[in-house]
C-alpha cells in the first residue's frame, strides 16, 4: 500500500478543530498540505506549490467561505473546459489517434511475476 493510500481523513476532527480553534486549523491544514506536496514526485512539486498558492490567494481574497468555494469551482471548471484544458487535450489526443498516430507513452511500470501460493 502506498503512503498516500494509508492517509485517513477524519472529518469530525477537522470540523471540530476549525470550529474550536481556527488558527490551529489553518496551521495544521498548511502542515498537511506541505507534507503532501513534499511527498509528490520531484517533477510535480513546483506545479503543486503554485496551485496551492493560487488556492490560498482565492481563499484570502474571498469575503466568505462560500464565495471562495464558488471561485475555486470556477477555476477547476476552467482547467477542464478552458483554453489548453483537459477537454482540449483529450480532443487533441483523439484527433491524433484518428489519423493513425500512436502516442508514445513511457512504460507505466514494471510487471512483476508472482509465484502461485500452491507452489510454495
Amino acid at each position: 500500500m502506498t503512503q498516500q493510500a494509508s492517509i485517513r481523513f477524519d472529518f469530525d476532527h477537522w470540523s471540530k478543530l476549525a470550529r474550536d480553534d481556527p488558527q490551529a486549523f489553518e496551521l495544521e491544514r498548511a502542515r498537511v498540505l506541505d507534507r503532501a506536496i513534499d511527498q509528490a514526485p520531484d517533477a510535480r512539486r513546483e506545479r503543486l506549490r503554485c496551485l496551492q498558492w493560487r488556492i490560498d490567494q482565492v481563499r484570502r481574497r474571498a469575503r466568505t467561505p462560500m464565495s471562495a468555494c464558488v471561485e475555486m469551482s470556477r477555476l477547476m471548471w476552467d482547467s477542464v473546459l478552458g483554453e489548453r484544458g483537459l477537454l482540449e487535450s483529450l480532443r487533441g489526443l483523439d484527433s491524433h489517434l484518428e489519423h493513425g498516430a500512436h502516442p508514445t507513452l513511457p512504460p507505466a511500470g514494471k510487471v512483476l511475476p508472482f509465484r502461485s501460493l500452491a507452489r510454495r
